[in-house]
């Protein structure tokens, strides 16, 4: 409840006078009983027409008033509730961002958008009736056991033995409640993960006819969601007809009492009449006072969900020593000892790793799958933190950069070409926000995508599916790369970003990429590629088994030699 109050906080004038709305209201509901109860004693009783007039009108005027004040309260509650589920909203993609990847293993996709629209719908449910109904129920039930006993104490003592039963009842459906409905948005989580899956995955399922197989897993969460949300709403909706059943037997009591009051002198028809109507007011509040409590269990859950990524720590933060300058000037690189494993793995994926690329290199970087090639590039833009060791760029430990600093001189294309939805000129100045069409076009046409592009309906204005559903896999990474190259890197990484291209376009592109001044560091399976390269890496296993330029390693390296082999045959060994 703290983090809620937190983003209330600016807002609290309003609250305070959505609560001095709520109070007017609360004031005339609770007067009309005792106003009632004059018009009966002394205007009906008496046959007094004009006192019954004039209370009337009174009642009218006063009517008026809480229904104004009934409609500026809810402008108020929404105007609240919908900016601080706006602020709770930009404050949640705020903290996601900043996220390091091993945070990201903590929370899966769906569940943090589950997080960010659901959860946060609830409380921003939450907050709107807790300005226009949620402290009124209470207040209104307080207010009328307090009317009732002045008006005859001895029947709304009735009311005070009642009103603690009562409450017990709901505090023990709201405990259990929260539970159950902390249990619903899990599973809402589950099937909002299996549905996100089948809508990335629509044309692989499709092509292996597991419609039926995905229907059914989307069926069992579905089921589970069901079950789940019928347990929670059973015990809700049992709630309110115990609590009204409890609530009718007192004031049924309360008329059998009232009545023989009247017979015998001791309370007069008004001060019953009175009695009674403020017990319906509390019948009623009672019945708000339960749906309030359901919300509350709901909303208990999701305020806890909502807290856990607020209140998760961020393991990737800048160093007090870090400079705000831009640090890399050429773009040399260091690995020394680094040795690293995923956050909660138990065997590191590299192993004592050094090697040294210097500025202007081409380094092609081949290995088995797992071998680390992926693990070892997202060290370099400092995605994760080494375990042992350190990584340098031009002598400086990254650690001591600031990370937005570091990632903002090196160009990223990582293994899955990812697209956005939008034009192509929006995905290629997404890598530099203030780039002109001169340099997109110069990009587009060094990453060997320009032609394809200028063939587009609309050009560079052609808008792309999600992730670039209407590309083929190589225009994708082309796409990529030229997002990539418009930054102009000092270091630019590319994590098998040409494997869906030919020889012919892969041999122009690393061309084209000689024109840049940059350190280029490359994962490929493809000996063409090597071969261009001014340096080889090779990893086995998370082990840096050799090194050197392609001609070196087809000497010296076994593996690399059955690499080779495996692409070009037996004689491309022999003759080297």
């Amino acid at each position: 409840m703290q983090m809620l109050f937190r983003f209330l906080k600016p807002y609290r004038l309003r609250m305070i006078l959505a609560l001095l709305l709520i109070l007017t209201e609360l004031a005339v509901e609770l007067v009309h009983p005792m106003i009632m109860a004059k018009i009966i004693n002394e205007g009906i009783m008496q046959t007094n027409l004009p006192l019954i007039y004039w209370w009337g009108a009174v009642m009218i005027g006063m009517s008026l008033i809480g229904f104004v004040g009934g409609i500026i309260n809810s402008y108020v509650a929404s105007y609240v509730s919908q900016h601080v589920g706006f602020d709770i909203r930009e404050r949640l993609m705020e903290k996601i961002q900043r996220f390091s990847f091993a945070n990201f293993n903590r929370f899966q996709s769906a569940s943090l958008i589950t997080r960010v629209t659901s959860d946060v719908s609830i409380i921003q449910n939450l907050v709107f009736m807790g300005l226009r109904i949620m402290m009124r129920a209470p207040l209104l039930i307080i207010g009328s056991i307090v009317m009732a006993l002045v008006v005859d104490y001895k029947l709304a003592l009735i009311l005070v033995i009642v009103m603690p039963i009562v409450f017990a009842f709901l505090v023990w459906s709201m405990k259990r409640g929260f539970k159950l409905f902390r249990a619903v948005q899990q599973r809402l989580d589950r099937a909002n993960g299996v549905l996100r899956e089948n809508l990335l995955g629509m044309r692989l399922i499709r092509a292996f006819v597991r419609q039926d197989h995905e229907n059914k897993r989307f069926a069992d969460a579905n089921e589970e969601l069901r079950e789940t949300t019928k347990s929670a709403l059973r015990l809700m909706e049992l709630t309110f007809p115990i609590v009204l059943l409890i609530l009718n037997l007192s004031i049924l009591t309360i008329l059998w009492l009232g009545n023989r009051e009247v017979l015998i002198g001791g309370a007069n028809t008004g001060e019953v009449v009175a009695v009674i109507n403020y017990s319906m007011r509390i019948t009623g509040a009672f019945s708000v006072l339960s749906f309030i409590l359901m919300n509350l269990s709901r909303s208990k859950a999701s305020l806890q969900r909502i807290s856990e990524v607020m209140e998760t720590e961020v393991d990737l933060t800048d160093s007090n020593k870090a400079k705000d300058e831009d640090q890399i000037r050429n773009g040399s690189i260091t690995f020394d000892g680094v040795s690293f494993q995923y956050p909660g793995y138990e065997s590191s994926v590299l192993k004592s790793i050094s090697f040294t690329i210097s500025s202007g290199q081409t380094v092609a970087i081949l290995g088995a799958t797992g071998s680390g090639k992926s693990s070892l590039f997202q060290l370099i833009p400092r995605l994760y933190d080494v375990n042992e060791g350190t990584v340098r760029i031009d002598g400086y430990d990254i650690r001591e950069m600031k990370m937005e600093q570091l990632r903002n001189q090196i160009g990223y294309v990582p293994q899955e070409a990812l697209l956005f939805t939008g034009t192509v000129m929006e995905n290629i100045v997404w890598g530099k926000e203030s780039a002109t069409v001169e340099e997109v076009i110069e990009a587009s046409k060094h990453a060997q995508i320009h032609e394809t592009i200028m063939k587009l309906p609309n050009q560079y204005e052609t808008i792309l599916g999600q992730k670039g559903v209407n590309l083929s896999g190589g225009q994708k990474q082309r796409l990529s790369i030229a997002r990539a190259l418009i930054r102009n890197p000092k270091i630019l990484l590319l994590d098998d970003s040409t494997s869906a291209l030919d020889a012919n376009t892969e041999a122009k592109l690393m061309d084209a990429l000689q024109s840049y001044p940059c350190t280029t560091l490359i994962i490929t399976q493809k000996v063409s590629t090597a071969q261009q390269a001014d340096h080889v890496i090779v990893l086995e296993d998370g082990i840096l088994l050799a090194q050197g330029t392609h001609d070196e390693l087809l000497v010296e390296c076994e593996l690399y030699q059955r690499i080779v082999e495996s692409q070009y045959g037996k004689e491309a060994v022999a003759h080297g």
